[in-house]
């Protein structure tokens, strides 16, 4: 690691803490040349997680566009705290599947469940968009399968 002071790389670690949530480490080093301190992070470096999407073209799953579809279905009923939560568990979900490539159906069925359990409004939001409804009806039927799907309480 090269020193940020003076450029030389010859340094030592003084200390390692691991980060709240043992995403990274952090790790305090001094410069045996100049004796200048910095800090640097040590994360996981993930293979990239592949989307097939319905044309067939592969794209980078990209978290902040599952997180925006979320809000965007979520305006004014989830705070987004509760939304980072749930896009944060459609990524693991599709990470721990352990597979490099997923459909963006399966995207999208993990987008749903998520909504499902956080609020019935903004999951039928989420589901006209995704299931592409197209008449009134559309939202009938959703709605009697949300209905059967919920606990006697939450309907």
């Amino acid at each position: 690691m090269r020193c940020p002071e003076c450029g030389q790389d010859d340094d030592h670690v003084v200390d390692s803490r691991p980060q709240p949530g043992g995403e990274a480490i952090r790790r305090r080093r001094e410069c045996r040349a100049c004796g200048g301190r910095f800090t640097t992070f040590e994360r996981v470096e993930r293979r990239p997680l592949l989307v097939r999407k319905r044309s067939g073209a592969l794209v980078p799953f990209e978290p902040a566009r599952v997180l925006e579809g979320m809000a965007r279905a979520a305006k004014d009923r989830v705070e987004r705290p509760l939304l980072e939560r749930a896009a944060a568990e459609v990524e693991r979900t599709l990470r721990d599947a352990g597979r490099r490539e997923v459909t963006s159906e399966q995207v999208g069925l993990q987008v749903l469940a998520r909504l499902r359990d956080l609020d019935e409004v903004t999951y039928v939001r989420y589901a006209s968009v995704y299931k592409d409804f197209q008449r009134p009806e559309d939202f009938e039927e959703e709605l009697s399968e949300l209905r059967k799907e919920l606990p006697p309480k939450q309907r």
